[in-house]
């Protein structure tokens, strides 16, 4: 959900955001908010970059009384931490909570076209000062430090969290969706996006398959809010439009499901042993990936993952046994692959992404089968 910069951009905006933090947290430590202070929530929309595909959430803190007006937000990370990719892979990747002037905040979103909401909190003046007093703690001793998780820790939930500590109470809990699964949850998030829909589909293992009980998106975390209630009351009972924009996918002549279509169509009815066995290498290589993740990572969203059925490494031993000229072994391996692709079809058949890789599924099969009968030992005939 964050923004990817040159090496220039990420090292001054990184200083910049040390001397802002620096600045703002000496003022606000001792700061008393006045009657006039408002708290509230920010969600903002969804953009067409990787970064902003889930929209993003934070805190803001107006008190106009002590010219006060900043937005926390807790998703931020260091571009020059130490093995930043090996990190973010295997899932240990610290994240943190900056604070930004609201006008800076918003003037990006301007520029950038994304809707803002704001939802202001309707809680006593002492627990606005209770809340503001756990933000400020939270950045100057360093607890806004955390571990990102995709679900279960992320600039969504971490809002959740020390908006209901502060409350004392689990005022904000997930109110709709609660019996669809995570994955059914994200898929309308890549409308539009097709290669990086198809990429989560089968990279997400098991966990994403159960059933979203928890708030880990903005925009689930808006809904929620309308119905949240703290002491006999609506928390935030008014939504406010900040800027309005209409996200419109540009179209592109590569991301869509055609360019998908052709290219498989282009695999199978070119029916050569090459382009076959290199196609089936790649599956396999992308199945290596996915069990190096699942055993690596920390991300519990990339165990247990039932795709490597379909992305099997165990095909990249077709090359060996071609290069061996051992038909018995690929006549074999064939075959298991293809009872393997059977067992696959009846984990995925009621899963939102079965029709996304039903045509991974059909070319799979139809170039095994052809490799299966091609190097399958002929029984003579005797008369």
């Amino acid at each position: 959900m964050s923004k990817y910069f040159s090496t220039a951009k990420r090292i001054s905006t990184a200083l910049l955001l040390l001397l802002s933090c620096t600045s703002i947290t000496s003022f606000a430590q001792n700061m008393i908010l006045s009657k006039d202070a408002h708290v509230s929530v920010i969600t903002c929309g969804t953009g067409n970059e990787s970064y902003s595909l889930f929209g993003h959430t934070a805190i803001r803190v107006e008190d106009p009384a002590n010219a006060f007006d900043f937005v926390y937000n807790y998703g931020a990370f260091d571009f020059n931490t130490p093995n930043f990719v090996m990190k973010f892979v295997k899932g240990d990747l610290q994240y943190f909570a900056v604070a930004h002037s609201y006008t800076d905040f918003i003037n990006e979103y301007q520029y950038e076209k994304r809707s803002v909401y704001e939802q202001e909190l309707n809680i006593p003046l002492a627990l606005k000062q209770k809340l503001f007093d756990n933000l400020t703690v939270s950045l100057s001793t360093g607890e806004s430090h955390y571990t990102y998780k995709f679900i279960d820790k992320n600039c969504t939930s971490m809002v959740v969290d020390i908006i209901n500590e502060t409350l004392n109470t689990k005022a904000i809990v997930k109110k709709e969706d609660t019996n669809t699964s995570y994955r059914a949850i994200l898929y309308p998030y890549f409308d539009g996006h097709f290669y990086e829909k198809l990429g989560t589909s089968v990279i997400f293992g098991r966990k994403v398959d159960k059933m979203g009980t928890e708030l880990f998106l903005p925009l689930e975390l808006q809904k929620s809010l309308k119905k949240a209630t703290f002491q006999n009351h609506l928390l935030a009972p008014i939504n406010k439009t900040v800027l309005e924009f209409k996200n419109e996918t540009p179209f592109s002549w590569w991301n869509n499901p055609y360019t998908y279509i052709l290219f498989l169509m282009f695999i199978v009815f070119i029916n050569k042993k090459s382009v076959s066995l290199f196609y089936l290498s790649i599956i396999a290589v992308i199945g290596f990936f996915f069990a190096f993740v699942g055993f690596y990572s920390q991300h519990l969203e990339l165990g247990y993952n039932y795709n490597i059925l379909l992305f099997n490494p165990s095909l990249l031993a077709l090359l060996y046994f071609y290069w061996k000229k051992d038909k018995k072994a690929i006549y074999r391996l064939a075959l298991i692959n293809i009872i393997c692709l059977v067992v696959y079809l009846f984990f995925i058949i009621n899963k939102v992404h079965f029709i996304l890789v039903l045509p991974l599924v059909i070319t799979n099969g139809i170039l095994l089968v052809r490799i299966a009968i091609q190097n399958k030992k002929r029984i003579p005939i005797i008369i």
